[in-house]
């Protein structure tokens, strides 16, 4: 982990109208409940599975004026973290102080982002009246700096990360749900005093064990690995988010590249089957979740690999009604061998300008999702429902559409068997590195990639793409990211240079132009799903990962461990290259795991 916090104790707050309790693990919450609480009808209580840090910035990224007439000793702010006002000497404390003229203005640094909100800890003024302060979140130095306009992107979309604060005198308060980096404070009002103690970000995150883990020989690898694990990790809140800025949504399609990062690296969480859950509640037949069809889809390819990974049969089953109706709808969207699906008809937004793409993504998802279908009656014992699945699936298959010249539905085609891999490959996904790569359906590409045994070139694709993102000051992977950016760019963790390209408040499109564009995205982790899948070479084979198949794929890495979770344990995994260019492995299963060693590819 990148943070080390200093421990709380767990707070439980009672507020008349507005209930609201946060406790930690597996509880009764009722029996929790003062006993007149228990006493009234119809009441309410939801359990917040997440816990709260308070995080103290690393340091004073700017300040608006050097004045210490206006800004003095802002550095205190870095230090105790005790989240109390004090009666007690505060000639240490930041303070603030504004005239006619003068409005100053300091920026914090927290060091990495994270997802929550800040708590600002105040001293005593002679003015006992409320001082008002302008409060933006940013996940770059730009956004933090920025106005919400029309020009430069930002938005208070799903979350307030741009507003005016009153601050109590000799007090504490805490507001703001927000993915952030940076904090700027302003003091707005003329002619007030503003004491500050602390500003600390409120970090709220589920409270897991890393059960998964990936080192090798090449630290760039270990870092995305890491990275794209806490990038999910920070999406996982009451349910599986998209983003921790914007589109702080549960979206199913989104969710496939989080579900395999969470296989790989926590094991069992509830925020998945709950995600799922919610999303199958809030659709009924014939809709499509999210008014998307491919994300019904991902629905279903998300049950199939979520019952291999946990084996939970009774959940499973639990679906069992809906899925008899998703796949008749899927099924009254085929007009012979060709789909005919309605609603929004989307792969990824890199993709959607690609009519041929689009319609070959789809024929290729649809096949996709029949199989798992298939996989799931096999599982759940209808036959007849199981072979209505194969033959959908193989009729799909009589039909090749052209994938466009698109990475992302020449991927597709490939991982379904509508291409070959290997020609898909060097045709289409291999042309030009990762030029026209994306953060969603770059794991697809990975995929493709490894389907047709090109792992040294996936591995590189991995270096150059998503390495990038961390050129550029990124502590967590994006929603969208074109190689092409690098030009000229600046790091996202500074004020940009003259002469610089400013990426955040530059780039970015559809949905996420400019400073609207999330750099905290779970659909970008892919990478970690698929090191862990591929490198460190884990393959579930029969439900709850009891049986696994291990065959590592090195390419130019000397050696490879780590860590996989299992219904059973955790497996440990070691492989090492030989001086005479052979792969050494050695496995560490608990008991009930059985581990199937393939010969390692190069």
């Amino acid at each position: 982990m990148y943070i080390i916090c200093g421990s709380r104790a767990i707070r439980l707050l009672v507020v008349v109208g507005v209930l609201f309790i946060g406790l930690m693990g597996q509880i009764d919450l009722f029996a929790q409940l003062p006993p007149a609480f228990q006493q009234v009808d119809g009441m309410q209580v939801r359990h917040d599975p997440r816990v709260r840090k308070y995080v103290s910035p690393i340091r004073v990224h700017w300040q608006s004026i050097a004045d210490e007439q206006f800004i003095s000793n802002p550095s205190y702010l870095t230090g105790p973290n005790r989240g109390q006002a004090v009666l007690a000497s505060q000639q240490d404390f930041c303070i603030l102080r504004s005239s006619s003229s003068v409005k100053p203005s300091i920026l914090l640094d927290f060091g990495i982002t994270l997802h929550g909100g800040v708590q600002f800890v105040t001293g005593m003024t002679g003015n006992k009246e409320p001082v008002r302060v302008r409060v933006r979140f940013g996940e770059s130095v730009s956004e933090s700096m920025s106005e919400i306009d029309t020009i430069g992107g930002a938005t208070n979309d799903h979350a307030m990360r741009d507003f005016i604060l009153p601050l109590p005198w000799l007090g504490a308060i805490e507001v703001g749900n927000s993915g952030f980096r940076f904090l700027r404070i302003d003091l707005i009002d003329e002619d007030r005093e503003l004491i500050l103690k602390e500003v600390n970000a409120v970090f709220s995150y589920r409270d897991i064990p890393y059960l998964g883990s990936f080192k090798s020989s090449d630290e760039r690898l270990n870092h995305i690995w890491d990275m794209g694990a806490y990038t999910v990790h920070l999406n996982m809140q009451e349910y599986l988010w998209d983003g921790i800025k914007r589109d702080r949504l549960v979206w199913i399609g989104d969710m496939h590249p989080e579900v395999s990062t969470i296989n790989a690296v926590f094991g069992f969480n509830d925020v998945v089957p709950a995600s799922l859950d919610l999303v199958r509640d809030i659709t009924p037949m014939p809709e499509w979740m999210n008014g998307i069809s491919t994300y019904s889809m991902w629905w279903v390819i998300i049950h199939r690999d979520w019952y291999r990974q946990h084996g939970d049969l009774d959940y499973l089953k639990a679906q069992k009604s809906y899925l008899d109706q998703l796949t008749e709808l899927m099924v009254s969207r085929v007009e012979g061998n060709k789909e005919k699906l309605d609603g929004t008809r989307f792969l990824d937004w890199p993709s959607s300008e690609n009519p041929e793409a689009i319609h070959a993504g789809l024929q290729a998802m649809l096949i996709w999702a029949f199989d798992a279908a298939a996989d799931l009656y096999g599982i759940l014992q209808d036959p007849r429902k199981e072979s209505q699945a194969k033959s959908m699936a193989s009729s799909l298959r009589s039909y090749v559409p052209t994938h466009g010249d698109s990475k992302q539905a020449a991927s597709l085609m490939a991982l379904v068997g509508l291409i070959d891999a290997q020609k898909a490959n060097q045709e289409v996904v291999a042309v030009g590195g990762v030029k026209d790569f994306s953060t969603f359906y770059g794991y697809y590409m990975l995929e493709a990639k490894a389907k047709a045994g090109d792992f040294q070139g996936a591995i590189d694709n991995i270096r150059e793409y998503w390495g990038a993102m961390i050129d550029l000051g990124a502590t967590t992977f994006w929603e969208d990211f074109n190689i092409e950016w690098m030009e000229n760019a600046a790091r996202i963790d500074d004020f940009v240079p003259d002469g610089k390209v400013d990426v955040h408040a530059s780039y970015g499109g559809y949905s996420y132009e400019k400073l609207r564009h999330n750099l905290s995205h779970g659909w970008a982790s892919g990478p970690t799903a698929w090191m862990s899948r591929h490198v460190l070479g884990v393959e579930v084979v029969e439900p709850g990962a009891t049986v696994l198949r291990i065959q590592p794929n090195l390419a130019d890495l000397d050696w490879v461990e780590g860590t996989y979770p299992t219904s059973k344990g955790v497996v440990h995994i070691r492989h090492e290259r030989k001086s005479d260019g052979s792969i050494s492995s050695e496995i560490k299963a608990p008991s009930g795991v059985v581990v199937q060693v393939v010969a390692p590819g190069k």
